[in-house]
Formats: structure tokens, C-alpha cells, sequence
């Protein structure tokens, strides 16, 4: 048996008064208006209906103030009893609350205080909230709370309301922009027979019909990939993706990325064109491409630089992986430095190229403030990224780093099937030997790609991560409108 508070055992007592004089869930409202929309209508302007949640009230003797508001925005409402009628003023008085939804039909004007309100002529109850709202001066603190009820969050504090609004606005640019140079957006499956398209831990999960197990994609890639081979030349996806890994800071399990292809380009134009982009929609949401992030100032105008893994691996940790090119070797130079690494994965574990990379972030990644893109990875790290024709131990890479955050991954596609079994083999190996964030093997992909590929070059952003930066959030799940969390009991 579900006990109630005093406050809500009041509040259903006043749902059962407001079912005697109206239905207290009525199917449906006419609007005139979006609250952000009414708040820009000149003085007078008659007939206006709106709606939203009261989230301020002030009831008094004759004439009443609420606000009611919703995740765009907000207006305030005059309540007079000689406008209203007796009836209806006295009901509002009698069992409104904060929290509760309601419908308002008035004229608009402005008062002596400069703000804009809608002096009622009709009020219509729309549905009652049977808790009370936290308190709305401070909303809510509590983090436990934030993570578990977004809802309260979002109804409370304008700041959660604008980092959403901003994420919306942000994908929305990114869809512009795509769709104005020619790119699809496409959908790949979710459930995936092999766990390929990056190097991560998959989820597995069981297909009761097919009884097979499946895993959840780790990324879209390889069916990206198979669509170019179908003939689409510009295409991208918006996908969720999941990767059974440690969850920190920058991390989730499940997250959002954004994946595009283009047939018949390399890396470098993609340098260009990411650049090009994400200056572009930064300008048109910020105004300006100098960001504040962390406290820092970032500049995100002119051209960005490049640097490779073997130049800051040298110069923050004083190991050349020219020389130290084996994992043995690189293994007994970074205890001869004495640095520690935490890895979910023991070091020993790791191929050649997932020990740079762990490497690397640990010495380099924190120091890099302003855009850069970084070069020049050990194949073994990017097995489905195109080998440099004059250093086939490197690959046509990028990944796009800001404030130590890594924004972009980005290659020259891999298109040379024969190439890519050999690789997909070693990977397979490394599987085998405990590096679960090795690829498997992948025929049905390798003979996707024996039906013939032309030139590609794709990349792959996450939303969460480039959110995060550009909100200057502290945590992943301060982006992210409903996270994942433990069941309290």
C-alpha cells in the first residue's frame, strides 16, 4: 500500500472538488499560441490562447498572479475576480497549485513593471499535478535527483532547459548543413551478428526468435560502408551506439554519435569539411568562435594545426614509437618512465596500437587546448582505416582534439577487401590472446566489400562529447536528458 504525504493527500482531495465542476483531464486545448511566441505580441492583442504548467502563484484577494510555463518559455497571468466571474476565480483559489497544468484565453498588455502578462478572461484546468513541484527559487540540487528525474530537473532550472534546447539546436545544424552539400541520412541496424566498426567491448544480448545471440552496435560504420557500396555517394547517420565499457566523466555505455561517408574523398577533404562545419554551426549558435570552455579561452577560427601520435609521445613522455615499435618494447619503456596507466584492460593484453593509444592519452591528450587534429596512427590501432601509401605502418587518419577531448575520428576508408581480411585476421588474433576491444573477423562485410568500393573517407563525432565541451557540463550525464541509472532498490 503506497503511503502519501500530507501535501499530496491534500492534493488529491482537490481533484476530487475540480471533478465535480469539470472534467479535471480534459482531451484537448486550442492554442493561438507558443508561450514563447505570446511573450512577443504587442499590447492588446486579444483572443490569445495558451497552456503550460503553473510554475508561479501568487493568490490574493481580488486579482491573482500565476506564471505558467513550459521548456521554451514562459508568461505571466492576471487573474481578476470582476473578469473571471465568481465562479471560476473562486475555484482557482480554491484548488489550483503549483505544478498543475491550465489553459488561458485573455488580452495582452504589459505592466507598470515592464513585464508582459495576459490578463485572463477564461481559465480551463488541464490536469493536476498529485505532487508538489521542489522548491522553485533554488529547483533541484541533489544530482541523484537531477540523473533520475530529468523531468523535475528541466521543470525547475533554466539552465538544464537551455542545455537541451542547445542540443536540439546543435544536431538540427548539423542536419542543415549535411543535407545542403548533398548528404543521406540513413538508418543501419542496432542489433548486429558481429560487434564491428571500432575497436570497443560489445553488448550481447540474446534473439529469442531467431535464437542466435546478437550484439548492440558499437558503431555504424561497416553498414555505412555497405551503403556506398550500394550506391549512395553522401551519406550519415545519427545513430545510439553501445559499448560495454568503464563509465567516467567523458564516458557513457550508451551514447549518441553521428557517422558520415563520402565516396571518392580522402582524409584531408574531410579535414576541411569538419572543420569547415563545425565552424559554421558554432558561429550561427554562439556568434563568435572563440568559446569559453573550462575557464579557458579556446579560438576556433582560422585553419587548425596537425600533430602526430609519434610527436607528443616524444615530447610529453620521451618515447619514440619509431623505436619503441613493438608492444614489448613500448611496454618496457613506459616502465623505464615509471608511468602508470589505468587501463580496464591489462597493458600486457593490448596490441601495439591500443598501448600507443592508451599512452598518449595519458601523457599528450591533456595538454591540447585549441582544435588540433592529430595524425599519423599505428595500423594495428585502425584496422578498417586505409594504410599510407609511403608508411604502410601508419594509416590516413584523424581524430579532431579540443580542450583533451577527443570531438572527431576520422579516416581514408580501407577498401582493398584482401587487405582488410589480413587485417581483421590479426585483430581476430588479438581477440583470441584477451584484447577484448579487439574487431572479430567479419565475411559477411569482407564480401560486401568484394562487390567493389571506390575512394571513401568517413568520420564519426559523438553528440554527447561536443555537447558536453560546448556547454562546459562537468559530467556526460549533464547532456544527456535520461542517463542510465542503478535502481535504487
Amino acid at each position: 500500500m503506497r503511503e502519501f504525504s500530507e501535501q499530496e493527500l491534500v492534493r488529491r482531495n482537490k481533484l476530487e472538488e475540480i471533478a465535480k465542476v469539470c472534467n479535471p483531464y480534459p482531451e484537448r486545448f486550442e492554442i493561438t499560441h507558443e508561450l514563447k511566441d505570446a511573450m512577443l505580441l504587442e499590447d492588446a492583442t486579444t483572443n490569445v490562447r495558451v497552456a503550460g504548467r503553473i510554475i508561479l502563484m501568487r493568490k490574493m484577494g481580488k486579482m491573482s498572479f500565476l506564471t505558467i510555463g513550459d521548456i521554451e518559455g514562459k508568461i505571466q497571468i492576471s487573474l481578476k475576480l470582476d473578469v473571471l466571474g465568481e465562479e471560476s476565480y473562486n475555484n482557482f483559489k480554491s484548488f489550483y497549485d503549483l505544478g498543475d497544468f491550465i489553459g488561458v484565453e485573455g488580452e495582452v498588455f504589459t505592466t507598470h513593471t515592464g513585464e508582459k502578462t495576459i490578463r485572463a478572461s477564461h481559465i480551463e484546468f488541464l490536469g493536476k499535478a498529485l505532487k508538489p513541484l521542489p522548491e522553485k527559487f533554488h529547483g533541484v540540487e541533489d544530482i541523484e535527483t537531477i540523473y533520475r528525474q530529468r523531468y523535475l530537473d528541466l521543470i525547475t532550472n533554466d539552465e538544464s532547459k537551455k542545455k537541451f534546447l542547445f542540443r536540439s539546436r546543435f544536431i538540427k545544424e548539423i542536419r542543415r548543413y549535411l543535407d545542403e552539400l548533398g548528404y543521406i541520412e540513413i538508418e543501419t541496424p542496432i542489433l548486429n551478428n558481429k560487434a564491428s566498426g571500432a575497436s570497443a567491448k560489445p553488448f550481447i544480448t540474446h534473439h529469442n526468435a531467431l535464437d542466435i545471440d546478437l550484439y548492440l552496435r558499437i558503431a555504424p560504420e561497416t553498414y555505412l560502408k555497405r551503403a556506398i557500396v550500394a550506391g549512395y555517394t553522401k551519406v550519415f547517420e545519427i545513430a545510439r551506439c553501445f559499448r560495454n565499457e568503464g563509465m567516467d566523466a567523458t564516458h557513457l555505455q550508451d551514447f549518441t554519435m553521428i557517422e558520415g561517408y563520402g565516396a571518392y574523398l580522402n582524409y584531408k577533404d574531410n579535414m576541411k569539411l569538419l572543420r569547415e562545419m563545425l565552424q559554421t554551426i558554432i558561429m550561427n549558435l554562439f556568434g563568435t568562435l572563440n568559446i569559453n570552455i573550462e575557464g579557458r579561452e579556446v579560438d576556433l577560427s582560422g585553419e587548425w594545426g596537425s600533430v602526430s601520435f609519434r610527436d607528443l609521445i616524444l615530447k610529453y613522455a620521451d618515447i619514440d614509437i619509431n623505436i619503441a615499435n613493438t608492444k614489448e618494447k613500448l611496454l618496457d619503456a613506459i616502465n623505464d618512465k615509471n608511468i602508470v596507466i589505468e587501463s580496464e584492460v591489462a597493458l600486457e593484453d593490448l596490441g601495439f596500437g591500443n598501448l600507443v593509444d592508451q599512452l598518449y592519452k595519458k601523457v599528450a591528450r591533456p595538454h591540447l587546448v585549441n582544435p588540433v587534429f592529430l595524425v599519423e596512427h599505428p595500423t594495428d590501432l585502425s584496422p578498417l582505416a586505409r594504410a599510407n601509401d609511403d608508411n604502410p605502418n601508419i594509416v590516413d587518419r584523424f581524430q579532431l582534439v579540443i580542450n583533451g577531448a577527443e570531438i572527431i575520428n576520422a579516416y581514408s576508408e580501407l577498401v582493398d577487401p584482401q587487405e582488410q581480411e589480413k587485417r581483421l585476421l590479426e585483430q581476430a588474433k588479438l581477440k583470441e590472446a584477451g584484447d577484448e576491444e579487439a574487431m572479430p573477423m567479419d565475411y559477411d562485410y569482407i564480401e560486401a566489400m568484394e562487390y567493389g568500393m571506390p575512394p571513401i573517407s568517413g568520420w564519426g563525432m559523438g553528440i554527447d562529447r561536443i555537447i558536453q565541451l560546448l556547454t562546459n557540463s562537468d559530467n556526460i550525464k549533464d547532456v544527456i536528458l535520461f542517463p542510465l541509472m542503478r535502481p535504487k532498490d
